[in-house]
């Protein structure tokens, strides 16, 4: 099963995203600050790890910067989930991140569809880059 970690500080959010997630037959865990997200990718090393930019205790960059430092979290592709605009996707792909999803494209109060097929699009474009053919 795909190990997804969650970092995201809204609790709605948080929770509709994890619930979707798992209903798609992923394992989820999550993280509601930038501190506690670092601990379970160290912890779990999930598959895939979504991120949120604007986090209490540390931010979105600053976790992403860890991650890419740490020679046992720095393979896991990371997907920004944010706000921000589509301008900053450029800067954080340099920077590390595997993708960019805005959350107002995701359209989240009206179901998890387009989420749910971002990350399926996401997995499979980070399996085949690893020569992987195990998808969800």
């Amino acid at each position: 099963m795909i190990k997804i970690l969650l970092a995201e500080d809204s609790k709605f959010l948080r929770l509709a995203t994890e619930r979707a997630l798992a209903r798609a037959g992923y394992e989820v865990c999550s993280a509601a600050d930038g501190e506690e997200a670092l601990r379970m990718a160290r912890a779990k090393l999930p598959d895939l790890i979504l991120l949120d930019m604007l986090l209490p205790k540390m931010s979105g960059p600053d976790v992403l910067a860890a991650l890419q430092k740490d020679d046992l979290t720095n393979a896991i592709p990371v997907v920004v989930i944010t706000g921000m605009s589509q301008k900053n996707a450029e800067r954080l792909r340099k920077e590390g991140a595997a993708g960019f999803l805005e959350k107002s494209t995701l359209e989240l109060d009206k179901g998890s569809a387009k989420l749910l097929t971002a990350v399926r699009e996401i997995l499979q474009q980070v399996s085949s880059e690893r020569g992987n053919t195990t998808t969800a």
